[in-house]
């Protein structure tokens, strides 16, 4: 393993709890990520054949190999990326893609000068005047791992895996080529299969980060390096990746981001940001670590001032404003526009607070500790406002539910508050982002 790959932010989650319950300094000493892999994985039901297995034939040129599982006895048209080949049928391809209809409807010349031009500068696909065992063939400057991997799902279907790093390389291949070809039913189904990964809604966010927090026994990195999602989101023009991509690679620090690899590896085109985007990470790192400062600044100006604890029944009330309704399992008492406490049409949110002496304490204390390990101490935490946004809310339910007095009861309404805060602030974050790294200047 490389001792200069960065691990997932996953990683980096260091919880609060530990700084409650321990006094101990923290210890984010991280796994190491493994290297890419050095074989494509194939669909689940082929997983014993290797995508570029190949062989020699005696009818071609001993510089050219013939793809062992793409040379079908009745194909009618050769392919030639790099040095494979692989045989299959023009109507097969013809089906799927537009430009390979398009070039195959276009009548051959004799005249092998004229014939070698026929080339389609956009896809850069070339008809040349050779054949192999009676069949044309096609020069593809794509790499022979990719239309692999979009002949498999051609003629297979595709069959997509966990969108780890190895899910990546294949799908990002028939993406490419799908993309190239326009192949578009396949671009879709790829496309929303990787969006699970990269998604463009909070929801989605959420469910993609608790599959990598599945993964960290298994892998430091479960998923590719933001920088090739990026970059494959330019190349295919997918714009909906980019969001979750760039707020993904700026939990990295530059170290990592920079310096990643081995020298081979930070000059591949596909892992090197352009000077635009290299701009636009840094101006949203700088923004990201903006929002974490307001985000503690909010939560402080939540306990302090917003929630107003006023007597009722012997019990005290946390009022929280929102803009619009959200409903708790029947724990809140909601007033409408015309008895809502706050002015502007807002929602006034009511929570029981049974303990409001401890639960000023708890909070206070909250901001204290966050700001000292978020905000003092990032270096050694995580960059990741979304993540600290829902932590804050959880720690303030632990706190409320883990006193040591007998006699003080639990505040789940100081607890329920902090939620619909952390899922307000939450979801604000996450339609900014996209101006966080000014991809809506695009």
């Amino acid at each position: 393993m490389s001792n200069s790959e960065p691990t997932s932010p996953v990683i980096f989650r260091r919880s609060l709890l530990s700084d409650v319950s321990e006094s101990s300094s923290l210890d984010l000493n991280r796994d190491e990520d493994v290297e890419l892999e050095q074989e494509v994985p194939l669909p689940e039901d082929s997983s014993s054949v290797n995508l570029l297995e190949t062989q020699s034939i005696p009818e071609t040129p001993q510089s050219l190999r013939r793809h062992s599982e793409f040379w079908l006895s009745d194909g009618s048209v050769v392919l030639q990326a790099q040095s494979t080949i692989f045989r299959v049928h023009k109507t097969f391809l013809s089906r799927h893609s537009v430009v390979f209809r398009d070039m195959f409807a276009i009548p051959q010349p004799s005249n092998s000068s004229s014939r070698s031009s026929l080339r389609t500068h956009v896809t850069q696909v070339e008809m040349t005047d050779e054949e192999i065992e009676g069949c044309p063939v096609v020069q593809l400057y794509d790499s022979s791992e990719d239309v692999a991997s979009l002949l498999y799902a051609l003629y297979d279907g595709p069959k997509f895996g966990n969108n780890d790093k190895s899910d990546f390389r294949v799908v990002s291949g028939i993406l490419r080529l799908a993309s190239k070809y326009l192949i578009d039913s396949l671009r879709l189904k790829a496309l929303e299969h990787l969006s699970a990964a990269w998604p463009s809604s909070l929801k989605g966010w959420d469910a993609r980060e608790r599959v990598a927090d599945e993964h960290l026994q298994d892998s430091a990195q479960f998923y590719p390096f933001p920088v090739e999602v990026i970059n494959l989101a330019r190349e295919i023009n997918a714009p909906c990746l980019l969001p979750s991509a760039f707020y993904d690679l700026s939990r990295y620090t530059l170290k990592d981001i920079f310096e990643r690899g081995t020298s081979s590896e930070r000059s591949s085109t596909s892992r090197q940001l352009s000077l635009g985007d290299t701009q636009k990470l840094v101006l949203g790192k700088e923004t990201a670590h903006m929002s974490l400062t307001s985000l503690i600044r909010s939560m402080a100006t939540e306990a302090r001032s917003n929630p107003n604890y006023t007597h009722r029944d012997g019990a005290h009330l946390v009022h929280l404003p929102l803009t619009q309704p959200i409903l708790m399992r029947g724990h809140l008492s909601r007033h409408r526009r015309g008895d809502a406490s706050h002015g502007n049409g807002s929602m006034s949110l009511s929570f029981r607070c049974s303990s409001p002496a401890n639960c000023w304490r708890d909070v206070s204390e909250l901001v204290d500790l966050a700001t000292q390990h978020y905000l003092f101490d990032c270096e050694r935490g995580a960059m990741d406002p979304l993540y600290v946004a829902e932590e804050l809310a959880m720690l303030k339910g632990c706190e409320s539910s883990n006193r040591n007095d007998d006699t003080e009861t639990d505040c789940k309404g100081c607890a329920r508050a902090f939620e619909v805060w952390a899922k307000r602030e939450r979801e604000k974050m996450w339609r900014t982002i996209p101006s966080w790294f000014r991809l809506d200047q695009q």
